[in-house]
């Protein structure tokens, strides 16, 4: 079992091969690269996952104001894009993207309805090359989604995300 921490949200990953964080210096191209949160290997693929927190209680209001309106309109689709698309030309170069990538986006805000993630989630899938055209021998992207807090947690009970200021 692997734990990781993202600002107040605690994700607990169980039955994998490698889970790794990946959005830190270690990867020594912060400067130029954007970089998803966690990389999870299965034995069947290769989960990248990013998570955003505007209700995090430590956020400021006017922060959580300004998130919602870009995730509204779209405009967190852009850098959900290149932080895709970076993690895996990264992935790839050093020899890891060698089973297909899903990307999954946590949104961990209470107000989102099944049809602002049904827009967001068809939002990224115009952004990226999500599945394959007939000249690929594989997809660069096999599926992308975007999940609130509830809906993530139903999708993936062997990667169960927590709020760390709601436990006891």
């Amino acid at each position: 079992m692997t734990v990781f921490r993202e600002g107040d949200l605690q994700i607990v990953i169980d039955d994998a091969l490698n889970a790794r964080r990946f959005d830190d210096e270690s990867h020594g191209l912060s400067h130029c690269m954007k970089a998803v949160d966690f990389i999870v290997e299965l034995p069947e693929m290769y989960l990248f996952m990013e998570f955003k927190d505007p209700d995090n209680p430590e956020s400021r209001p006017e922060n959580r104001r300004e998130f919602i309106e870009e995730f509204q309109s779209g405009g967190l689709d852009e850098e959900l894009k290149y932080k895709y698309r970076d993690s895996f030309l990264y992935e790839w170069a050093a020899g890891r993207a060698d089973k297909p990538v899903r990307f999954y986006v946590l949104v961990a805000l209470e107000a989102l309805t099944t049809f602002n993630l049904q827009a967001r989630t068809q939002g990224l899938r115009s952004k990226l090359p999500v599945g394959a055209p007939s000249s690929w021998i594989r997809p660069i992207a096999e599926d992308c989604a975007v999940f609130n807090l509830a809906s993530w947690n139903e999708r993936f009970p062997d990667f169960q995300v927590s709020r760390l200021s709601s436990q006891p």
